[in-house]
């Protein structure tokens, strides 16, 4: 990272943990510059780099170092009498973000709250904590807070949410395009990860294979027999195959995620189990509910 000469022109100056078209974070980060920051003079700083070699880059792309330097560059800029902005890597749980970024700092989107099944003492009682603290540090600062999803509205009280814009994840979504012709059968996002393989339905996905439906996947490699893993893609390639899909699955521990929002731009139908409840209306007609625990009724429904 260089520190530029100061340019008059230039009144915001940003520090991006991520902005990889890839990850969610880093969507998220691009987002955030595109709707928040459009019509401000900006320059950004990163440390990420396309094709990390080097373990040094490695280490400092690292989500729990990157935050602390931005905290860092923030303060740089302050004391400059300039405007700073920490974009991203901004769970609720980190207050020592929020302690120790300087005063007047914009920043956003705030993360958290993705469902468990699995809940550790961690999760179930020093993260509410943590959420209290940050609220709490959150209250003192005149700024208007962004929230990526609303999953952490149950935490925050009646005063503080007039001054919270959940879901900025919405901003992803798109005016409908015309529809075009499918010839996707299913097209699935999956990740290695502990809490999402919890909530990722492989029986289901065992029993459309063997029924013959072909189903493709994205992001890691999906170990299953008959299905057509394309690896990590771009969002230029997840989009172009999106439109040709008719169905997908939702997993469950955050219902409108990238992709989910990527498969309602294309028209995309979203597979979710029953028990899970869409608490934003507009969305409804976009997610078929069934049972994942009976795929033969499921399936026999979907073929319906």
């Amino acid at each position: 990272m260089s520190l530029l000469k100061l340019s008059n022109k230039i009144n915001y100056y940003c520090w991006a943990c991520d902005l990889s078209k890839s990850s969610g974070e880093g969507k998220l980060g691009n987002l955030f510059i595109k709707k928040k920051l459009i019509n401000k003079k900006i320059k950004i700083f990163t440390l990420q780099k396309k094709n990390p070699k080097k373990i040094k880059d490695i280490f400092l792309n690292y989500k729990y170092i990157s935050p602390f330097i931005g905290i860092l560059f923030c303060w740089y800029y302050f004391l400059l009498k300039k405007k700073p902005v920490y974009i991203n890597y901004l769970p609720l749980w980190n207050f020592f973000i929020f302690l120790l970024l300087p005063p007047k700092t914009e920043f956003g989107p705030i993360t958290g709250g993705a469902l468990y099944k699995n809940n550790s003492l961690i999760r179930m009682f020093i993260f509410p904590l943590f959420y209290k603290i940050s609220l709490t540090l959150l209250k003192c600062r005149n700024t208007q807070l962004i929230f990526a999803t609303d999953l952490l509205k149950k935490y925050i009280n009646k005063n503080l949410r007039k001054k919270i814009i959940f879901n900025f994840v919405f901003n992803i979504l798109k005016k409908r395009t015309k529809i075009s012709k499918k010839s996707i059968n299913f097209l699935i996002y999956y990740r290695e990860h502990k809490n999402k393989n919890e909530f990722f339905p492989h029986n289901f996905v065992k029993k459309i294979l063997s029924l013959n439906f072909k189903i493709h996947i994205i992001g890691d490699i999906l170990k299953m027999p008959k299905v057509i893993n394309y690896g990590r893609v771009s969002n230029l390639t997840v989009n172009r195959l999106l439109k040709k899909t008719r169905y997908s699955i939702c997993s469950g521990e955050n219902i409108f995620s990238f992709f989910t929002l990527e498969c309602i731009n294309n028209n995309v139908k979203i597979l979710i189990d029953r028990n899970i409840i869409i608490k934003n209306k507009n969305f409804k007609k976009n997610f078929l509910k069934i049972d994942y625990s009976d795929p033969n009724l499921s399936l026999l429904k979907l073929s319906n």
